[in-house]
C-alpha cells in the first residue's frame, strides 16, 4: 500500500505540474504576436500536454489500485468529496486539451486575463482536496 501512495503522490504532483504550468504557456501564447514565438510555444504546449496525459492517468491508476486494495475507504464521507473534485480535475485536463487543440489550429480567442482566471481553478482543487485528505473534516 506504501509503494502504491508514493507512486500515487508522484504522479499527482507530474499531474499538476503540468496542470498549473499549461495555463501559463497559454497566456503567453494569447499575448505573442510573432510567429515564431507562437509556432515554439505550440510545440511546448504539445510535449507538456503529453507529460500531463501521463501524469494524470498514473495519477488515476495508482488511486484506483489504493481503492481496490482498501476498498473500505469508499465508505467514508470525504472520500466521495475528494472523488468528485478529483473528477472536476479530470475535467479540467481535458478542456486543457481542447484549449491546446484550439491555439494549434490559431482558433482559440480567449484573451490573456481570462486565462489567468482559468489557471487559478487546479489550486483552488488542489488545495481542498489537500486539506479533505490529510484533515479528513467529516
Amino acid at each position: 500500500m506504501l509503494w502504491l501512495k508514493a507512486l500515487h503522490i508522484i504522479f499527482v504532483v507530474t499531474w499538476f505540474a503540468g496542470l498549473f504550468y499549461l495555463p501559463r504557456l497559454f497566456v503567453y501564447h494569447a499575448e505573442a504576436s510573432e510567429p515564431v514565438v507562437r509556432e515554439r510555444l505550440k510545440v511546448m504546449e504539445r510535449k507538456l500536454m503529453i507529460m500531463t496525459h501521463i501524469g494524470g492517468a498514473l495519477a488515476v491508476a495508482f488511486g484506483i489500485a489504493m481503492l481496490v486494495l482498501v476498498p473500505g475507504f469508499l465508505r467514508l464521507p470525504w472520500m466521495h468529496v475528494k472523488l468528485t473534485l478529483v473528477a472536476l480535475l479530470i475535467v479540467y485536463h481535458f478542456w486543457l486539451l481542447h484549449l491546446k487543440n484550439r491555439f494549434a489550429r490559431d482558433a482559440c480567442g480567449w484573451s490573456s486575463k481570462r486565462l489567468r482566471w482559468f489557471n487559478e481553478i487546479p489550486s483552488i482543487l488542489l488545495v481542498a482536496i489537500v486539506i479533505l485528505v490529510v484533515v479528513k473534516p467529516f
